[in-house]
């Protein structure tokens, strides 16, 4: 059964005009490695914290800046949006939500399919027998995607409209209707550094800001401003879908700490990127920012710089096809007792991504992303795998302009199985790229700005704060999740999604979802 809505009726939870306070347990296991009887053993004790949560439940205007706004993600996610949010002129007299289209197979009607946040459901309970499901997003008050307010910077001057056309994403019946709403929506200029990116972006970069790196920032910091004032929104969240930039240089004294990183902008020094610019003026502005390309945005001196001023930041580089698909089955495999010993995975896709990761530097920005996925599943097993042993893992990515945003991915996962026995498995997976990772955007910007009216406090901590400022809560969505120095970085998808849920259901006093079942065992 599934149901809309529903409210927590506990002593651990507490509804007030202003906020939901929760009292929550966290059960968890801490191990020593202790003498007994002469002999090292490892013992396991179970723990139990008592945790409070806050959550603001007013929900601001939310404005969203896209770096890179007439790309095709860019593009892609603002005229979904309106598409759901508007009427088809044909629909009026039904009072339906959304504008439909005609498609080759049928009338299609505006959705949310894809979206976390918007399309997927957690489990709350059973009645009479029977499993009862709500919407994910009835958890806790989020910002309606509906009511976002788009803007952004793009180093191209097209209008959204024509951005929208040339990308070849959408169905022409939808782009017909969606070009009155986008044709005035221009990108203001944005950072371009031709050190960064594939040479053949050169030919769209006729929309940039000039000046020094330090006056670039401040550029950026005024958009940020006038953004806001022009369109009165409340909170703004800046997110990163521009070109995968090449990986930059981590140096001792240009960019390891806040200073020598600041030192750096004011010294116009060139090794730091577009990305680590706009990121330095959201930090700067208390402005959450997050990346969603593969390359190292966060040196270690913005991080450094994002925990100092108690700012958001999350990364890197959206998971919506390839490796969300290797994160789910790898961590089978390895869970089933099977030792993946090759994954070899191959990609074409034809869009201004495709041509740009055609130059080695940027290239090796997304392997390195991709690459790293398997590595927690892989050293969780030691019965499979000796220390330092893994798999071998290729990934290859080409360009063939013809398939547009489809990409293809096909991938051969080889293991080892019972008594030297093998088992592969081959998978060919057509990705329509933007139409996957416009959701993705929807959800990092709707779940970073729910993240900012959430505190929390141990029973051994005297005042309210903020999560970490490094937003591990964001991983579910990424590639490679940006995660606090120290911290375990968790690659397997379920692993994900269960802390990211069960973190939401503390806030409103429910216990961890477990699936254990016990009334009907």
């Amino acid at each position: 059964m599934f149901i809309e809505s529903f409210k927590v009726e506990s002593p651990n939870v507490e509804y007030t005009e202003n906020e939901i306070h929760s009292v929550y347990t966290y059960e968890t296991t801490e191990l020593v490695h202790e003498n007994r009887k002469g002999t090292y053993q490892w013992i396991v004790k179970p723990k139990s914290v008592k945790y409070e949560f806050k959550t603001d439940v007013h929900v601001p205007k939310l404005g969203v800046m896209l770096v890179g706004w007439g790309g095709n993600n860019g593009s892609t996610l603002t005229a979904g949006v309106i598409a759901n949010r508007e009427v088809s002129a044909s629909a009026e007299l039904f009072v339906s939500i959304g504008i439909s289209w005609a498609t080759k197979d049928k009338v299609q009607q505006a959705n949310y399919f894809g979206s976390l946040t918007q399309a997927s459901s957690i489990r709350v309970g059973s009645f009479n027998g029977e499993e009862i499901y709500a919407p994910f997003k009835s958890l806790l008050p989020m910002v309606n995607p509906d009511d976002i307010v788009f803007g952004g910077w793009d180093i191209s001057d097209m209008n959204l409209a024509d951005a929208m056309a040339r990308a070849r994403v959408l169905d022409i019946d939808l782009q017909k209707q969606l070009r009155p709403y986008m044709e005035s929506m221009i990108p203001l200029p944005g950072i371009y550094d031709p050190d960064f990116i594939a040479a053949n972006q050169g030919s769209r970069a006729n929309n940039v800001i000039k000046g020094t790196k330090q006056e670039q920032v401040q550029q950026i910091i005024k958009d940020i401003r006038e953004f806001k004032e022009k369109n009165k929104v409340d909170k703004v969240v800046v997110l990163w879908t521009a070109n995968t930039e090449r990986y930059s240089s981590v140096i001792e004294g240009l960019n390891d700490t806040v200073e020598n990183l600041l030192g750096s902008l004011e010294k116009n020094e060139a090794e730091i990127s577009p990305s680590t610019l706009y990121a330095i003026a959201c930090v700067m502005e208390n402005v959450p920012f997050i990346n969603g390309s593969p390359q190292n945005t966060f040196v270690p001196g913005l991080i450094d710089l994002a925990i100092r001023r108690n700012t958001l930041i999350g990364g890197d580089d959206f998971k919506s096809g390839q490796t969300k698909m290797k994160s789910v089955l790898v961590d089978f495999l390895v869970g089933a007792g099977i030792k993946p010993t090759s994954i070899v995975s191959y990609n074409h896709l034809g869009n201004n991504d495709g041509m740009n990761l055609s130059a080695p530097q940027t290239f090796r920005s997304k392997e390195i992303s991709k690459s790293n996925v398997v590595d927690d599943m892989v050293s969780s097993n030691g019965i499979l795998f000796e220390p330092g042993e893994h798999p071998d893992h290729v990934v290859v990515i080409k360009y063939v302009p013809y398939v547009a945003d489809s990409k293809r991915a096909m991938d051969e996962y080889t293991s080892e199985i019972f008594l030297g026995g093998r088992n592969t498995i081959v998978m060919h997976n057509t990705c329509e790229d933007s139409l996957l990772a416009a959701p993705i955007i929807l959800d990092l910007v709707l779940l970073a700005e729910l993240s900012t009216r959430i505190q929390l406090k141990s029973e051994a901590e005297a005042k309210f704060h903020s999560f970490h400022p490094v937003a591990t809560i964001l991983s579910y969505l990424t590639k490679a999740p940006l995660v606090p120095p120290g911290t375990p970085v968790v690659n397997a998808l379920s692993k994900q999604r269960a802390m990211l849920e069960n973190i939401l259901r503390a806030c409103v006093g429910l216990a961890p979802e477990n699936n254990m079942i016990l009334e009907y065992k």
